[in-house]
């Protein structure tokens, strides 16, 4: 199991979409606060369908909230002032993953305060600026989760 934060996220589909991907890979999301809608906002519950019951979403006032009340084995900051790869860490059930909000990322008094090997980045174009915030949970997640075996997983169909 992972742990998904969001660091005062901003845009409700993003997190719909997240509570999603959160439910399909047996992962728990936390929502750093403040965020930027009601978690009753139409187009979170659109965006997250029916997913809501299927996955542990906590609320935390800070980061330091989260990090005393959850206590992960790790923490890693992902952002895109980092040089390391996710796919260059080994990753392990407990981990926490925590991305910054959509319009300008995790504030350096939260990505720095992991070592460096903890600070992720995702790879891209040169000319791009970043990804969508959902998109990147989904690569950086789903990279954790197949270095896990994928563990809760169904087998698809041959």
């Amino acid at each position: 199991m992972f742990h998904v934060v969001l660091y005062q996220p901003e845009i409700p589909p993003n997190t719909g979409n997240i509570i999603r991907l959160c439910a399909n890979t047996g992962s728990r999301l936390h929502l750093i606060e403040p965020i930027g809608f009601s978690i009753n906002d139409r187009t979170l519950r659109r965006a997250g369908l029916d997913y809501a019951d299927a996955v542990m979403i906590s609320h935390h006032a800070s980061m330091d909230a989260f990090l005393e009340t959850v206590s992960p084995q790790r923490a890693f900051m992902f952002s895109t002032k980092h040089g390391r790869r996710h796919s260059d860490c080994a990753f392990q059930s407990g981990d926490a993953l925590v991305f910054g909000p959509e319009t300008r990322g995790l504030p350096d008094n939260v990505r720095l305060r992991v070592p460096e090997a903890q600070r992720l980045t995702l790879p891209m174009c040169a000319t791009s600026r970043s990804l969508n915030l959902s998109n990147a949970v989904a690569v950086a997640l789903f990279e954790a989760w197949r270095q896990c075996d994928y563990p809760g997983s169904v087998p698809g169909d041959p």
